[in-house]
């Protein structure tokens, strides 16, 4: 094995005379450790091993075989699943960087991302921080100061109260006096987390309660204030870069007002929204902001803006954000090497003039959690995980310039743990216009396969079809707005149904035409023959159609005599494929069920028989056996841990009323009562750790008012 010394021989037969090649440039830095784990530790090596930078993954007993240990050059041990534990302990973070000889961390976002007593220690080690200084984290880590700052800086502010909140008692007059709705949020908090909306006295109380609790579990720091609530609101950010030679440009925006829980899903840039004018003002104000603390570094500076384009500062982000992905796409620049090098001392390559916004962006966030069960977080292993082609959604696409890119932690056959975030990847598409990114992402999302845990791609994908999304009329009550009882799925209109009727049809003719091929028998063959001229029947919950196949012409006909032409290949047990149908295209995942095929696409998913019309007319007369509605157990919807139980065996309690908090995945959820009923005994302690569906409590019998005395 070569030394070091002799690793720097030229190893060719080059004569003394031959030219030498020019020698490479200097990495800028030593070795990079990321303080982090999943898709952005992985994103940051990406561009590390471009720049030449080595790289050093740390990990917990729950990572052990994540994806982001692989991609690393070198990985270290720091301790057991709990964050607390390992991504979040300072001490042990440094001794990877010392056993391991890294001189730079790049924090990723999350975790330590935003703690200026980590920026401080590794100054203290002699280790650069991948970020900016202490002091800007500081002043933009507490959202009452970074208010005060910002309004110091000309940046215009939401009104509130200025003041930490310490009870719920002073929650609610504070709230009565801002004026409801209000937004209660954590100091310290981001990514939704610590975060609620109140309407009234009572949501004021219980929203300052699960504030509190829920910023002291993800960020060790419960300190809370209210500002108030803005109606119909865009969440607009801006991107800001800035180095330590009094450089700094502003990369556009990105439109968030997609989410859910105060959690994004959906982001894209440019904005549908803003106007030029309007985002100069909003990237000078930002820009004016980053001065005025010193900043240096990728940033972002978030903004509520209203139904006038009247904008008001939320806080400040000190680290790289999740969403990054887009403005990386219209603007080309790479976030990560520019952070890398203004870290390392380099002044910017690049002045506001330079700045180009080219196309647009979109990018949703995979989740592993269910949307058909309240979003409720989703644990276990990837037992297929097909993301999209990069760079080629298909030959499908809309347009000639369309680009797909998935920033993704995990790997088929990996584990989704229940100890971090449920994020699963990033998937994003970029072309010259929204309307063709959205249509490319509904595209790619119908390509990403995922089994073996719940996800969220359904409904990504209904969202990219509905009106109001398309239309770009946005604001941050959109799922609740649009989806108020929830997802179920996209029931399909007459005219898409009957394209899936043919396309079932077509799958049907398709494999009875190969089973009689296979068979070679003269009777098979004449049996397939038959029921192809009798023609066969679809049933899809209470629809159903009747159609012959004429595989020859590539057509199919239906009973009302319409003809329907299909184009596309598709090739025996293939999962994914891709038909046109009457010109309209069907990208279509397909499982093959008992007398049919499941479907899903543009979050549908339906399962589609196809039987001999005989069949078909005797299959309503099958029993159908209900099932028991199980309404007298309180069970867990998703694997977490039960932080707080508020009632006691023999206690009355109505319908609605909150039961118990399960913390999953660092989110808080409470559970309520389905109806009026008495609490008849409790089966766990507060601080165990829960299962799925695993009971809580039960109920008495129902009882009738004045029952109960």
């Amino acid at each position: 094995m070569p030394t070091d010394d002799s690793a720097s021989v030229p190893m060719n037969d080059a004569s003394p005379q031959a030219p030498l090649p020019a020698p490479l440039p200097a990495p800028l830095f030593r070795k990079l450790l990321v303080a982090n784990r999943g898709e952005i530790a992985c994103r940051v090596f990406r561009t590390a091993k471009r720049l030449g930078i080595p790289t050093v993954a740390v990990y917990s007993d729950a990572d052990r075989r994540a994806l982001h240990v692989r991609e690393a050059d070198e990985a270290v041990h720091i301790g057991a699943a709990p964050a607390g534990e390992s991504y979040l302990s300072i001490e042990k973070i440094i001794a990877a960087c010392k056993a391991t000889g890294a001189d730079a961390v790049h924090p990723g976002y999350g975790f330590l991302s935003e703690r200026a007593a980590f920026a401080e220690a590794l100054a203290a080690e002699g280790i650069t921080f991948v970020g900016p200084p202490v002091g800007a984290i500081e002043a933009m880590g507490d959202k009452v100061t970074s208010k005060r700052i910002a309004a110091e800086a000309g940046v215009s502010t939401v009104p509130g109260e200025p003041g930490l909140i310490t009870d719920a008692d002073m929650a609610v007059e504070v709230s009565g006096r801002v004026g409801y709705p209000v937004m209660i949020k954590a100091s310290a908090g981001g990514g939704g987390k610590g975060m609620r909306i109140a309407w009234d006295d009572a949501g004021a109380r219980e929203g300052f309660e699960r504030s509190r609790s829920e910023a002291a579990s993800s960020f060790g720091d419960d300190r809370i204030f209210i500002e108030k609530f803005v109606t119909e609101p865009r969440h607009i950010e801006i991107q800001v870069l800035m180095d330590a030679h009094g450089n700094g440009v502003y990369l556009g925006e990105r439109e968030c007002s997609i989410q859910r829980r105060n959690q994004k899903v959906i982001e894209e840039a440019p904005s549908p929204f803003l106007d030029e004018a309007t985002r100069r003002a909003m990237g000078e104000q930002s820009l004016a902001l980053g001065r005025a603390v010193g900043y240096t570094s990728v940033g972002t500076v978030e903004f509520i803006v209203d139904t006038d384009r009247n904008f008001y500062f939320l806080e400040m982000n000190t680290r790289l954000q999740v969403e990054h992905p887009v403005t990386e796409l219209i603007t080309g620049v790479d976030l990560v090497e520019q952070m890398l090098r203004v870290a390392a001392g380099e002044p910017l390559s690049m002045t506001q003039d330079d700045v180009r916004l080219d196309g647009w962006a979109i990018e949703s966030r995979v989740y592993a959690e269910d949307p058909y069960r309240g979003f409720l977080p989703s644990i276990g292993r990837l037992t297929r995980y097909r993301p999209p082609a990069e760079s080629d959604p298909g030959d499908e696409e809309p347009g000639d310039r369309v680009r797909v890119r998935n920033d993704t932690g995990v790997y088929e056959g990996g584990e989704i743990s229940l100890h971090y975030d449920p994020m699963i990847a990033k998937l994003c598409t970029h072309a010259p216009d929204r309307a063709t990114a959205v249509a490319a992402m509904g595209v790619a999302l119908d390509r990403f396969e995922l089994e073996g845990i719940a996800h969220n791609v359904p409904f990504l994908a209904a969202v990219m079809a509905h009106p109001r999304f398309l239309s770009g009329e946005l604001t941050t009550a959109f799922i609740d707005d649009e989806f108020p009882d929830g997802f179920s799925g996209v029931e399909p209109d007459q005219a898409t149904a009957k394209r899936l009727a043919v396309c079932a049809l077509w799958l049907d003719a398709l494999e009875r035409e190969r089973a009689a091929d296979v068979r070679g028998a003269r009777f098979g063959a004449n049996v397939a023959a038959e029921e192809a001229d009798a023609g066969r029947t679809v049933l899809c919950g209470e629809r159903s159609w009747q159609g012959q196949v004429d595989i020859l012409s590539r057509r199919v006909v239906m009973q009302d005599g319409q003809r329907h032409d299909v184009r596309g290949r598709v090739r025996p047990g293939e999962r994914l494929i891709a038909l046109v149908v009457d010109g309209v295209a069907m990208s279509l995942q397909v499982g093959r069920v008992t007398g049919g095929y499941r479907l899903r696409g543009g979050g549908r998913d339906a399962v589609w028989r196809v039987l001999p019309a005989r069949v078909a007319q005797l299959l309503p007369l099958m029993p159908d056996k209900g099932l028991d509605a199980g309404e007298n157990e309180l069970r867990c919807p998703m694997p977490g841990l039960l932080v707080k139980l508020m009632v006691a065996e023999g206690d009355a309690v109505e319908t609605g009323q909150s039961l118990a908090v399960v913390e999953a995945m660092k989110m808080e959820n409470v559970l309520a009562a389905p109806r009026d009923a008495v609490i008849e005994s409790i089966r766990v302690e507060e601080g165990a750790s829960l299962a799925v569906d695993e009971v809580i409590l039960s109920f008495a019998q129902k009882t009738k008012p004045g029952d109960v005395s």
